[in-house]
């Protein structure tokens, strides 16, 4: 953390593994939290797959995998809805935002995902990526057009009152893969390594086929695209 920090980071992001898992000479997840608020992060996010109890108040956002409806959810992460749902009613705090990673299993739970993000107590919100096809995953890869219709699912479900913490101006940069890459602004640290965007980067061609949401968001921030300045700004102050 010490070192992100002195990179000038002020954004960070615990994931896993399963971030809820960590423990160390006594210490867990909520000590890493508060230590890195007082360290001078001004954001600090939580990533986890939702299958142990959500109890982190100190964390701005936790960032709950969530992948569709119950059918489809299970289909790739095992049949676990119900025990995420469940520790999602117990939670301590409304600080929860679903992170769905749309492929081809899940694309037509968009909607879905949208609605329980609106109508779930704890959840502030829902996040979404586009399946980035990493070796062996191919086949979960969505065609522009598929992009397209999911980007006008989220754009309806926005209208109609669903708490979506994504950019709608970056929708069609996303859609054909015209956002710049990689990602400056973001570092990724595992292990003691440090890579500059993600991991994907070490993969040759990946960054043009890039699904991160996020990746095109920021990349579009700092390259001065006001419109979408403004939209982060009202998005930021309005879920985190």
């Amino acid at each position: 953390m010490k070192q992100l920090y002195d990179r000038g980071i002020r954004i960070l992001f615990f994931c896993g593994g399963e971030t809820f898992l960590w423990q160390d000479s006594g210490k867990n997840l909520r000590d890493l939290v508060i230590e890195a608020k007082e360290m001078g992060f001004l954001i600090v996010n939580v990533v986890t797959n939702g299958t142990h109890p959500i109890d982190l108040p100190e964390a701005d956002l936790i960032l709950l995998s969530l992948d569709g409806d119950r059918e489809r959810h299970n289909m790739i992460r095992g049949d676990t809805f119900d025990t995420i749902m469940h520790n999602i009613s117990q939670a301590t705090a409304d600080n929860i935002c679903f992170y769905m990673a749309i492929n081809q299993i899940n694309k037509g739970a968009v909607k879905e995902v949208c609605a329980l993000a609106r109508d779930t107590k704890n959840v502030r919100a829902v996040s979404f990526n586009f399946h980035t096809p990493y070796p062996d995953t191919a086949e979960l890869a969505l065609t522009r057009e598929d992009k397209a219709k999911c980007c006008e699912d989220i754009t309806q479900m926005m209208k109609e009152g669903a708490p979506v913490f994504n950019l709608k101006r970056a929708f069609p940069y996303l859609i054909n893969n015209t956002f710049p890459t990689p990602c400056y602004q973001c570092v990724v640290m595992e292990n003691g390594k440090i890579s500059t965007c993600g991991r994907c980067i070490d993969v040759p061609g990946l960054c043009e086929k890039c699904g991160y949401f996020f990746v095109a968001e920021y990349t579009l921030i700092f390259s001065g695209k006001i419109g979408i300045v403004l939209e982060m700004l009202r998005t930021y102050l309005k879920y985190i």
